[in-house]
């Protein structure tokens, strides 16, 4: 187990982006790298850093207020009348707990719910509300399960960038193929040929 592994273990993995990196993973290895403090976690809270302290043998740190407050952890919730089907909360959910599609009611998978609440601002109708999240979801059954989610996501996208880069190489090839190499002596008849028809002053 590498010292990345080691500490991304310890994070609560609700993927929030408080602490200024795309996830816990990324995190923990900037923290393994030394590039970044242990006391940038929000949802990990005191105790989250001083169990970081603890295994990286550093001094307990208070939570850096620059990247927000401790609080209790708190689950999404859509008001299901309200939601106009518009995909942002889903888009915006780094763990795939919202299911739902366009023009059509979504939901918040509970269980699968992190509570990063990266939904709500996405929400242009403010129909997301959050509720207190009950403390047996605070564990590392709950953590692990959350890593696998929000790893099979960025796997996926990832997936459909290369696709979608693929996709617009090929029609691009397909265009210059189609437009052919450009003879240069053909060029210059041509450009002759416009220059004898042009209005003589």
């Amino acid at each position: 187990m590498t010292p990345a592994d080691r500490i991304d273990a310890l994070l609560p993995q609700t993927q929030c982006g408080q602490c200024g990196y795309h996830g816990c993973r990324p995190y923990a290895e900037a923290i393994a790298n030394g590039e970044a403090p242990i006391n940038q976690c929000p949802p990990g809270g005191a105790a989250g850093i001083a169990r970081l302290a603890a295994l990286l043998q550093r001094p307990v740190l208070p939570l850096d207020p620059a990247h927000g407050i401790e609080k209790p952890r708190l689950l999404a919730r859509i008001v299901e009348a309200d939601c106009i089907g518009c995909t942002r909360c889903i888009q915006a959910c780094p763990v795939d707990a919202i299911i739902g599609a366009s023009k059509l009611m979504h939901t918040v998978l509970a269980d699968d719910c992190t509570g990063c609440e990266l939904c709500v601002p996405a929400c242009p109708v403010d129909c997301i509300v959050l509720e207190p999240m009950p403390p047996t979801q605070i564990d590392a059954t709950h953590a692990d399960a959350a890593r696998r989610h929000f790893q099979r996501r960025e796997a996926r996208l990832a997936r459909w960038q290369a696709e979608r880069e693929a996709e617009l190489a090929a029609r691009k090839a397909a265009v210059d193929a189609a437009a052919g190499p450009v003879n240069p002596v053909l060029a210059a008849l041509a450009r002759a040929r416009a220059r004898q028809q042009e209005p003589k002053p």
